[in-house]
């Protein structure tokens, strides 16, 4: 339920609502617009008899959400929500970028990378700590010491630090280290694991599973906003389909689908989405022109040689190139690239 209040309401008019929400049962979630402040009531309680509340001073309007993911919604947050960055915000008018390799190497790697990255444009250094692979005798990643490298050469060339955990133990390390916290399309419905990521410091990206629907993802992002991060942003990175040719395939449909649906920023990665690299640049046109707030790609100096993800990582002339051309796409719609 959507309790909108009244432009003129005080804030004892507010407290009030939420006491008396409350005294029902409900868990409330407020939400303070540039224009007008909302208050989600969370609980399931199908008789519950509305007027109760569009009595009480200081409330506009009661609504009832119907989607089952209700923090998540278009009906509790009108506004799109923008999650600034240290100053990098995502879910504006401008498009930001990630970039960086699959997996953190060596020291020379990541600041040969960063250092291209920053100097076309990208506002965010991403890079693997700890991998998921599927093989268990694949690289994993060099844990504490890819961190500090990443930092590291983020620092150095003023980009923010994006990287992924894969399980509670790693949260309080990873944030010493990282500006935003990937989740990967493995962990989409790790309840337990998401619910801990509700009381991170950090922004989150969670990225859709291999075969999720629309609303699974959004239900996995609503575990996140009710256990109290607000700050969540949505990864569209390919579904598992029949398809062979391609590693995954992209739904760029996913993009206005979920604007439609729900306030958070919606961020597209073709890298993985597709998973060629000279289809990567024409999937990140569509992305952008269909309405995504971020691009998320890999960018890795010798892929050929990459510990991992090689044959979808872009040549740093490649990720050059991609920006030249999103920000064509970007200007014609309106937008901007950061």
């Amino acid at each position: 339920m959507v309790v909108v209040v009244e432009h003129n309401a005080t804030e004892k008019d507010i407290e009030g609502i939420i006491k008396v929400l409350h005294d029902f049962g409900f868990d409330v979630h407020r939400s303070t617009g540039v224009n007008q402040t909302v208050l989600g009531a969370i609980g399931v309680k199908p008789d519950f008899d509305t007027r109760q509340v569009e009595l009480l001073p200081g409330v506009a309007h009661v609504y009832r959400i119907t989607e089952p993911y209700k923090l998540a919604s278009r009906s509790f947050k009108s506004e799109k929500t923008v999650i600034d960055v240290g100053g990098v915000k995502i879910g504006g008018d401008a498009i930001v970028v990630m970039a960086g390799p699959c997996s953190v190497e060596n020291e020379k790697q990541i600041f040969t990378i960063a250092e291209h990255v920053a100097k076309a444009g990208a506002k965010f250094l991403r890079g693997g700590a700890y991998k998921p692979r599927t093989s268990p005798y694949a690289f994993q990643g060099l844990g504490e010491e890819g961190l500090k490298l990443m930092r590291k050469a983020a620092d150095a060339f003023g980009l923010k630090v994006i990287t992924e955990a894969m399980d509670g133990t790693q949260l309080d390390l990873i944030e010493q280290y990282t500006d935003v916290i990937q989740i990967g399309a493995r962990n989409m419905q790790n309840y337990n694991f998401l619910r801990e990521l509700g009381k991170a410091s950090r922004p989150i990206m969670l990225k859709r599973g291999l075969s999720a629907t629309f609303e699974e993802w959004l239900m996995s992002a609503e575990y996140i906003l009710s256990s109290g991060n607000k700050n969540v942003m949505l990864c569209e990175r390919g579904i598992r389909t029949f398809e062979t040719a391609t590693r995954n395939t992209m739904d760029i449909s996913a993009i206005p689908v979920i604007h439609a649906k729900s306030h958070l920023p919606v961020i597209a990665d073709p890298s993985h989405g597709i998973g060629i690299r000279d289809k990567v640049i024409p999937m990140a046109r569509a992305a952008v022109a269909a309405g995504a707030d971020g691009i998320i790609v890999e960018v890795h100096n010798d892929p050929d040689h990459a510990k991992s993800d090689g044959a979808q990582s872009l040549f740093p002339n490649q990720f050059e190139e991609l920006m030249k051309q999103i920000r064509l796409i970007a200007e014609a719609i309106g937008r901007k690239v950061a």
